[in-house]
């Protein structure tokens, strides 16, 4: 597949790494010649400095041959003109991203395919939708659903009084009989680990599970944790993310909103009248207690600055708020999280890479996540009539070790797979791959 990416900044650079280790033809575009170099120092791109709104650029990339044309830079007008000029040129599909979230709500009436944009997305809008995801459920620090919670991924932290501690694979098979859950992954001091048999859970140990509905009580009771609900949420910074989030979840919880700028407080006052908004400076602790944070369920720090969002979520925890995310613009921060007393932290540019990269996924893929943290990802595929994966038992199947299957849909019920499942056209199956096999395992499915 021959993709052009327009934008070098952390979401093309991120999407290009990602490309490029699945032998993509990638083509870079960009103004800066020095991001371009650091660039095709670390993937297998080539780099084109220029703007990408310019015809000569397109053509020298290639445009009329490209797959996918993808346009990521900081201005608006540049990629959206970019997609339109570069479909019209012969790239068969184009994705633009905005920070207008008006396109987002009524792309249906603006037609925007026809003006030649396939797709746009908000890493703002991506990463409030986001939040909400993370904050179904207090006790876990990661929740994702397949087909409506037939089969859930949870991510559970490993402490001292949790009874999993030094348990194996093989141990949890046995106190977990009807295999209701499987363990996935493990992250260990930022290195992730795919799970067998004589793995065992260490304190500190940041385990991800694969559940069928009636294994998600079970295993948060063997965890040692307590299933726990959201009612109250106090939202830290009114920025763009802040602004969605706080629209999402303010229909169905008690949000509290503090921003500083005392002009925008009103905007989102008019904006928001479901949530109580707040004028105040997030950085002051005594206002945070003024504001009952205590009684918090949940705090999301959102502001512009990684380190006031790191130490207020650190606050939070203290004060006894059960759940905390924090946003950073450090990608390299993420891997700290919960080793440092946060939940979750997210990159909204990391997230929207994430979303694109689902568009270059072969076989039927119907959902695809990544896991905060973990150097893999979670993908559902639907089993075509003579995949590979259909010719033995999954034990025979001579799967990828960097991959694991946690479970099936099957006439609309969730399963796990013991090493003697057979799998059958239809099921939707579950897989957690580290990002170096993806391609290996699609080919399974195709």
């Amino acid at each position: 597949m021959r993709v052009i990416i327009a934008g070098v900044g952390n979401v093309g650079y991120h999407l290009a790494k990602l490309l490029s280790a699945e032998g993509q033809d990638i083509v870079l575009i960009d103004r800066a010649a020095d991001k371009l170099k650091q660039a095709a120092n670390q993937v297998d791109a080539g780099t084109i400095k220029g703007n990408a709104t310019s015809y000569a650029v397109l053509e020298e990339a290639g445009v009329s041959e490209a797959d996918l044309l993808i346009a990521v830079t900081s201005s608006e007008d540049a990629n959206i003109a970019t997609a339109i000029i570069a479909k019209h040129l012969g790239a068969k599909r184009t994705i633009a991203r905005i920070s207008n979230t008006e396109f987002i709500y009524k792309k249906d009436k603006l037609n925007l395919k026809h003006l030649g944009i396939d797709d746009i997305i908000s890493p703002e809008s991506l990463a409030a939708k986001e939040i909400k995801r993370l904050l179904k459920e207090v006790a876990v620090t990661d929740s994702f659903e397949f087909q409506k919670g037939l089969l859930q991924l949870i991510g559970v932290n490993i402490d001292e009084k949790s009874p999993l501690k030094d348990k194996s694979m093989l141990d949890v098979a046995k106190i977990n009989p009807e295999q209701t859950f499987m363990t996935v992954a493990i992250l260990r001091e930022n290195e992730t680990i795919i799970p067998y048999g004589d793995t065992k859970f260490e304190v500190n140990d940041h385990a991800y599970f694969i559940a069928q509905q009636d294994g998600v009580e079970k295993l948060l009771f063997l965890s040692g944790k307590k299933k726990e609900g959201v009612k109250s949420i106090m939202i830290l910074g009114g920025s763009r993310v802040g602004f969605h989030a706080a629209r999402l979840l303010s229909k169905n919880y008690n949000v509290k909103i503090i921003e500083r700028d005392a002009q925008k407080c009103f905007e989102l006052a008019d904006q928001l009248p479901d949530a109580m908004v707040i004028n105040g400076d997030g950085r002051n602790f005594e206002l945070l207690q003024e504001e009952n944070i205590g009684e918090m369920d949940a705090f999301i720090a959102v502001t512009g600055d990684s380190e006031t969002n790191i130490i207020s979520s650190l606050v939070a925890k203290k004060n006894g708020v059960k759940k905390t995310i924090a946003m950073v613009e450090n990608m390299d921060y993420i891997h700290l999280s919960q080793s440092i007393g946060v939940d979750t932290m997210i990159n909204k540019k990391l997230i929207a890479a994430n979303f694109i990269f689902r568009h270059i996924r072969q076989g039927e893929i119907h959902s695809i996540t990544s896991i905060h943290g973990v150097d893999a990802e979670i993908l559902e595929f639907e089993v075509q009539e003579n995949s590979k994966i259909t010719e033995h038992q999954l034990r025979n199947l001579q799967f990828p070790k960097s991959a694991i299957i946690g479970g099936v849909i099957r006439d609309g019920q969730g399963l796990t797979t013991p090493g003697d499942f057979k799998f059958q056209a239809k099921d939707r199956v579950v897989v957690l791959s580290k990002k170096e096999c993806i391609k290996k395992v699609e080919d399974y499915f195709i």
